[in-house]
């Protein structure tokens, strides 16, 4: 089964940028689809960005595009988020999350999660 482990969280003020990764073991990525979401306290889990594996293709929110960017290390089998201009509403954990096949945008068709991490933009 495959290990999801992201890091590269922290608080940072507003306009700052941060670049999150999630690491995976036990399995490679091809032909599959990994995506990062955010949860705010009190709010649903978010689509954020994916990206494929099979051709490279990424997705991206409308809330956050022109500032984020997703990207992946094929020989590290790791996945980044890079994020830039940040603003307190993108204040959340962050998950990545891998399916097999197509990307999608929402939570439930994601087969494993990683345990998250904190961001944090003061204003």
């Amino acid at each position: 089964q495959v290990q999801l482990v992201e890091s590269g969280g922290g608080l940072v003020q507003a306009g700052g940028s941060l670049r999150l990764s999630c690491a995976a073991s036990g399995r490679t990525f091809r032909n599959y689809a990994t995506a990062w979401f955010r949860q705010a306290p009190g709010k649903e889990r978010e689509f954020v960005a994916a990206i494929s594996w099979t051709d490279g293709s990424t997705y991206t929110a409308d809330s956050v595009k022109g500032r984020f960017t997703i990207s992946r290390d094929n020989a590290k089998n790791t996945m980044f988020l890079q994020m830039n201009r940040l603003q307190p509403e993108d204040t959340a954990v962050y998950y990545c999350a891998v399916k097999y096949g197509n990307v999608w945008t929402v939570a439930n068709g994601y087969e494993n999660w990683g345990q998250g991490t904190q961001v944090t933009v003061s204003s």
